[in-house]
């Protein structure tokens, strides 16, 4: 028992084992309840699982809120929101590099879930770095703030430039290092095939393992900007670590929802760039111009979410009508 009561990362060690059963109850319950097997979702089950993962996400942030204060909580929300809208720009990536390796729709669900395994291991491993580096050094939070802020204002600026998924580097080296099967072998990663000089079985890897391989890659690209922006939010590594895991173990969820209209959250880039530029730009004003005083925590939920909803209801405004084939859309 004492070890439950034991401080670990600044926080209670049973508040860690009771997210991480909640994790594992979640991810058992998925897996080996909703999809035993191998289908296809449709949206409105998509929308539907998702609901859910957002309301189990909402019931653990109200625990939050009663169990460290309101300020521990209205940091959770408010990373859990920025995480859960970035991670529509990570649909997208997603959905090309699904039809790059023509993983039908049955099997997207498999790979999204292991690739949400990795994620919770890599996530955790550069939130522990970011926050071994604060507690040394303060004024690295500066460079992340300016990171922020120059990611913003570069998201804004910059041009529609798909993903090119047949040149990326760790397909190469996979393609040059390991057998690769040319087709799919059902939901398996690496299957055993006949070696073209010997006849013997070998292992060789399948499509669906390489679309793995650069979806978790592509997640560690998506890290660099959402880690340092729950950085920006909060400095307590329990809240940073749980509003990023929860936002993403809903995105498999979501993603088939999302990924049959995603050309409709075009405009939503604009909105997140803004977050971006307004929490790395919060952190200079609290400890510059404040004397060093906390930005009021309500305030950076509601500017967050104010700036979340404009470019939502924007982006479906403007695309109504419009169809997939007609993207990419101009600048607003």
């Amino acid at each position: 028992m004492e070890f439950l009561t034991a401080d670990w990362l600044g926080t209670p060690a049973w508040f860690w084992v009771a997210f991480l059963a909640i994790v594992a109850i979640l991810t058992a319950f998925d897996l080996g309840v909703l999809h035993k097997e191998d289908r296809e979702m449709g949206i409105a089950e998509s929308l539907k699982l998702s609901a859910f993962y957002i309301g189990v996400a909402m019931l653990f942030g109200g625990w939050v809120w009663l169990e460290r204060g309101g300020e521990a909580g209205m940091a959770y929300f408010t990373g859990f929101f920025i995480e859960k809208a970035l991670s529509i720009d990570n649909v997208f990536v997603i959905s090309l590099i699904f039809t790059y390796f023509a993983i039908p729709p049955k099997y997207q669900y498999r790979a999204l879930l292991w690739g949400i395994m990795a994620v919770i291991v890599l996530r955790g491993l550069m939130i522990a770095g970011g926050a071994a580096l604060l507690s040394e050094a303060y004024w690295v939070l500066y460079l992340f703030a300016a990171f922020l802020v120059f990611t913003g204002i570069k998201m804004f600026f910059a041009g529609d430039q798909p993903m090119d998924v047949g040149n990326n580097a760790a397909v190469k080296w996979i393609s040059r290092h390991m057998r690769v099967t040319p087709q799919l072998h059902d939901q398996h990663f690496f299957v055993k095939v006949p070696d073209e000089k010997t006849g013997k079985l070998v292992r060789a890897a399948t499509p669906l393992f390489l679309a793995l391989v650069v979806i978790n890659l592509a997640d560690l690209v998506f890290a660099v900007d959402s880690v340092p922006a729950i950085f920006a939010i909060t400095t307590d590594t329990f809240i940073v670590y749980t509003s990023n895991i929860f936002a993403i173990l809903g995105l498999r969820a979501l993603y088939f929802a999302l990924a049959a209209m995603v050309h409709r959250f075009h405009y939503l880039k604009y909105a997140l760039a803004a977050v971006l530029v307004f929490i790395g730009s919060k952190i200079f004003v609290s400890d510059f111009l404040l004397g060093g005083d906390k930005f009021p925590a309500w305030i950076s939920l509601g500017v967050t979410a104010a700036l979340i909803a404009a470019g939502v209801g924007y982006s479906l405004w403007k695309t109504k009508g419009q169809a997939e084939a007609d993207w990419p859309a101009p600048a607003p």
